[in-house]
């Protein structure tokens, strides 16, 4: 395993789309696994590939209940809302409002190639939302709603 660099506001690759997983093979394990060892090095509850300068649709999340990696994750279900501070590790000290859905329902693969569905309340579910509009090239300051703080 390995740090990535955690790519910042600017960069122009966290403005684009990323590209389906076709094959999950070593180098996507060794992807994830990295991803997560940078998530957990910077303190983050969730990681996209992109911020780690790869266009997949590669996610690790961690809210404190353990990793779950997310490979072609897509949402399919959502109810609800919640409007909390949300910041990002691509935009360091900045933090603002987002209204999000409250529950959120996740299709994805693991990296044994079985797909899965998973939901999240709450935070999970803020975190599913905001680490899938990484994938599109979409980022939290997009949808503040009022001023961007810190």
């Amino acid at each position: 395993m390995a740090l990535r660099n955690i790519r910042e506001d600017g960069d122009s690759v966290l403005r684009k789309k990323s590209r389906k997983v076709d094959k999950i093979d070593s180098k996507i394990i060794t992807l994830l696994d990295d991803m997560v060892e940078t998530m957990n090095c910077a303190d983050g509850v969730g990681l996209a590939a992109p911020q780690v300068g790869i266009l997949k649709r590669v996610v690790v999340i961690d809210v404190g209940d353990g990793v779950i990696e997310l490979i072609n994750p897509e949402i399919v279900e959502v109810s609800g809302t919640q409007t909390d501070d949300e910041g990002c590790l691509s935009i360091p000290g900045k933090f603002g409002k987002v209204t999000r859905p409250d529950n959120v329902k996740v299709r994805a693969f693991n990296r044994n190639g079985e797909q899965f569905e998973i939901e999240g309340k709450g935070l999970l579910a803020r975190a599913f939302c905001h680490e899938i509009d990484h994938l599109e090239g979409i980022l939290f300051t997009d949808k503040v709603e009022g001023k961007l703080q810190g």
